[in-house]
């Protein structure tokens, strides 16, 4: 049985890809490890270039942009992660979502597989993401986006009172980013699951295309009993949005991916007056297009 088993879905970050691909492959330390790298159509080379100058990775080329949270299911599903209930008895200890626009030391994937090793009940973990200018990735560690949380942070109050634990909630801001703490979730760009708490939750939701997966993952892993961490003490480079910046329905999507995951984990639980902040929020926040998402009834998703 792998130690780690790494999912990276690309789409056309060639180069970026090869500068994440050469980190992971000059890891050290005592560990076992497989790379899958599924690329959802991209145009700029990034296939080729892992075929040729990756011969170790299990490259599955995906013939459409299928999003993020189905591209990593494809992945997690080679190293024999089917499911809930349903994972192969040599499927890696741990599964790596990493993005491709990362870049990790050599003692990174050891120190974290180390770290969850020492403590069984973690069933998440990620560590400081800190961005090409060396300040702090604020979305390395997160609260779950409740109703308030969510106005809090979208009204500009945590940005006026960071260091508010009411009030910074969404990014964690009150917090000190080198110590290591509970959260409720770790961002995809570098999110560590133990295999038994995906046995437990099952996989990523696909009815998101982009953003908020994450979020729904952690959610269903931590509502079944296990503990979400961040671990400061590995740092990861992030360029952050290399691929999204390049796509005209990112914005969209994110928004989207906020409906889903309020109506799928908070709706049934607010009142009408906050419902109706949250709904107005986001047809502002969102634009025209979000008008049509609103109007659809909320979307069962197939995360098991």
């Amino acid at each position: 049985m792998l130690d780690l088993g790494i999912v990276i879905v690309n789409w056309n970050t060639c180069e970026l890809l090869r500068k994440c691909l050469k980190t992971v492959y000059a890891s050290t330390g005592d560990f076992t490890f497989m790379v899958v790298v599924v690329d959802n159509a991209s145009t700029d080379g990034s296939a080729e270039m892992v075929a040729r100058d990756f011969p170790r990775v299990r490259l599955i080329e995906s013939p459409e942009n299928v999003g993020y949270p189905k591209g990593n299911n494809i992945g997690l599903r080679a190293l024999g992660y089917h499911g809930q209930n349903d994972v192969a008895e040599d499927a890696p200890r741990y599964a790596l979502l990493l993005n491709p626009d990362t870049e990790v030391p050599p003692d990174a994937f050891c120190q974290m597989v180390h770290f969850m090793d020492e403590q069984p009940e973690v069933g998440v973990a990620g560590p400081k993401l800190v961005l090409p200018d060396g300040s702090l990735d604020k979305a390395c560690r997160r609260s779950f986006p409740s109703p308030l949380v969510s106005i809090y942070h979208f009204v500009g109050l945590a940005k006026l009172f960071p260091k508010s634990p009411r009030f910074g909630r969404y990014n964690m801001t009150y917090l000190d980013p080198d110590v290591e703490t509970e959260v409720d979730s770790v961002v995809g760009a570098y999110m560590q699951v133990r295999r038994e708490a995906i046995a437990q939750a099952g996989l990523l939701d696909e009815v998101f295309f982009m953003y908020g997966e994450d979020l729904d993952w952690a959610y269903r892993i931590k509502t079944a009993g296990w503990k979400i961490m961040y671990h400061p003490q590995v740092r990861v480079k992030h360029v952050k949005r290399a691929a999204s910046r390049q796509s005209q329905r990112a914005q969209m999507e994110f928004w989207r991916a906020m409906l889903i995951f309020y109506r799928k984990h908070y709706q049934s639980t607010t009142p009408w007056w906050l419902h109706g902040l949250v709904m107005t929020g986001l047809l502002i926040k969102g634009g025209p297009n979000m008008w049509q998402a609103l109007r659809q009834p909320a979307q069962q998703g197939a995360s098991s």
